[in-house]
């Protein structure tokens, strides 16, 4: 079955807006309970259903705050869209493995993301421009 891109940007925008909020469980109820969840270059690779991808959250709401996503383009298929975004915010924690400091940070994402037939998020796919983190985090 296929969506339309107004479902699609519906079920994103409401993700996106859970992160922002670092609200755990509103992200992990929009992810299929199968999810493959791959943010890539993470330390523990892909991890598969709602509770597999809980640690990447807990640890992403603790390292960066002030969340703003800015969607700069997004590409549409059939049940599955490519977002690029810029995020803007704070680094309190050690984001990436890197000391934050309560720096500001910016950097972009591409998300690549597939839907389940239930309309919920079936695979999400993260690229992030690890370089302009390290550029605007050095480390002593």
């Amino acid at each position: 079955m296929s969506m339309s891109r107004a479902q699609m940007d519906s079920k994103v925008d409401e993700h996106f807006a859970f992160e922002a909020h670092d609200d755990v469980e509103g992200v992990l109820a929009t992810l299929a309970p199968e999810v493959e969840h791959d943010i890539v270059g993470w330390p523990a690779g892909p991890s598969h259903g709602r509770e597999g991808a809980r640690d990447f959250y807990e640890s992403l709401f603790a390292d960066l705050s002030d969340s703003k996503v800015e969607c700069l383009r997004r590409l549409y298929g059939d049940r599955f869209i490519v977002d690029e975004s810029m995020w803007r915010g704070t680094a309190p924690g050690t984001p990436f493995g890197l000391e934050g400091r309560g720096r500001p940070l910016e950097f972009r994402l591409l998300h690549i993301i597939e839907f389940a037939a239930s309309g919920d998020i079936a695979r999400e796919n993260v690229w992030i421009d690890l370089a302009a983190i390290i550029r605007q985090l050095p480390q002593d």
